[in-house]
């Protein structure tokens, strides 16, 4: 048995390290397309550039690793399987469960130390490539704006969905009273004002309305509907030299810390709440992957490298769409948050289980 068991790991090692390298630096290229304006056109000297790259590396890890055993396991097993070795170790006396144990409790394994990756690594990793930027960047108080964050100012609390350049899409503006329901500015997009002061950020809102508690009665809301509303943002002393974490850049442990501040001013945490849910699903996309690719690479037969790749990219891209869909569906408060992130590793793993059953009763 030891025989074999090495045997199937050797033969899934090579496939999964090449596909890693790969998927690495695909995703890397990607990532140097999209930063490509931020770093490099500013005339950054390599050693920043080689920095924030390494910094990304942990981070792209997350969506690597998973990847890459799911293609290992299709080209492995695929090929075994149509050269008719899956058949023979079968009619020597080794049940299918035997012959893939080892690969679950290496996919088991790989999972948790993603838990450990994924609390602790990427949050820091991630971190630090934002702060590489920040010092490549012009420093202006418009620097301390930063999209899917909750950004604290003296006496609001800013939430903004999406920033392209001056324009912001998705604006949530919270005046907050220490122990107070605050008062809510809520609009569909809005731009920058240009000030004369360094400390103010200016704000032109448009199509929204504002939600402000009546004195006497805080369950009841006065709602007033506008086209255009201006709002005043007194920054923090320091504020624009520093950086605010968003939610990729904490611990588990400090997005715990921040919901409960953000329960003190009565403000909605689910988006924290549903990103410390989707990063312990993402450690799980490696078990996830694993069970539904080795029923599919037996059942298919398929040896060669395109349609091993073809298979994998097809199961990646109904993951990853089932997770944010799950992700989308938390955040509006249409499914619990542990049921939305954990959608997608629902479906897949119970899939994989049933097809591994089906394909041990064959």
């Amino acid at each position: 048995m030891r025989i074999l068991r090495n045997y199937v790991l050797k033969e899934t090692a090579g496939p999964f390290f090449i596909a890693l390298l790969a998927f690495v630096f695909i995703l890397l290229i990607g990532n140097l397309i999209q930063a490509s304006d931020k770093i490099i056109t500013k005339g950054t000297n390599i050693i920043e550039i080689l920095k924030f790259f390494a910094c990304k590396i942990p981070y792209l890890l997350r969506y690597a690793l998973p990847m890459s055993l799911l293609t290992a396991i299709l080209l492995t097993f695929g090929r075994l399987s149509s050269d008719n070795e899956i058949i023979a170790m079968r009619a020597s006396g080794f049940s299918l469960y035997r012959i893939i144990f080892p690969l679950i409790a290496i996919g088991l394994i790989l999972s948790l130390l993603s838990v450990i990756l994924n609390d602790k690594v990427i949050p820091k990793s991630h971190f630090a490539s934002r702060k590489i930027l920040t010092r490549i960047a012009v420093k202006t108080p418009l620097s301390v704006i930063e999209e899917g964050t909750f950004i604290r100012f003296k006496n609001h609390i800013l939430f903004v969905d999406r920033v392209k350049k001056n324009k912001l899409k998705g604006i949530k503006v919270f005046q907050t009273q220490e122990g107070k329901i605050p008062r809510i500015v809520v609009a569909k997009e809005g731009k920058f004002l240009p000030v004369k002061d360094k400390n103010i950020i200016k704000l032109e809102l448009r199509d929204g309305n504002i939600s402000e508690p009546k004195e006497e009665n805080s369950n009841i809301f006065y709602q007033l509907k506008f086209e255009t509303y201006y709002i005043k943002l007194n920054l923090r002393k320091g504020q624009a030299k520093t950086i605010q974490k968003k939610p990729k850049d904490m611990t588990i442990a400090e997005a715990k810390e921040e919901i409960k501040n953000l329960q003190r001013f009565n403000i909605d945490p689910i988006n924290l709440i549903t990103e410390i849910h989707k990063r312990i699903s993402l450690s799980f996309a490696n078990l996830a992957f694993l069970l539904i690719g080795l029923p599919l690479a037996i059942k298919t037969k398929k040896s060669s490298k395109s349609a091993g790749f073809g298979l994998s990219l097809a199961i990646i891209i109904s993951y990853y769409l089932f997770l944010a869909g799950g992700s989308a569906l938390a955040v509006k408060h249409i499914v619990n948050p542990v049921v939305g992130a954990w959608l997608a590793n629902i479906i897949t793993i119970s899939l994989g289980i049933y097809l591994i059953y089906k394909t041990v009763e064959d």
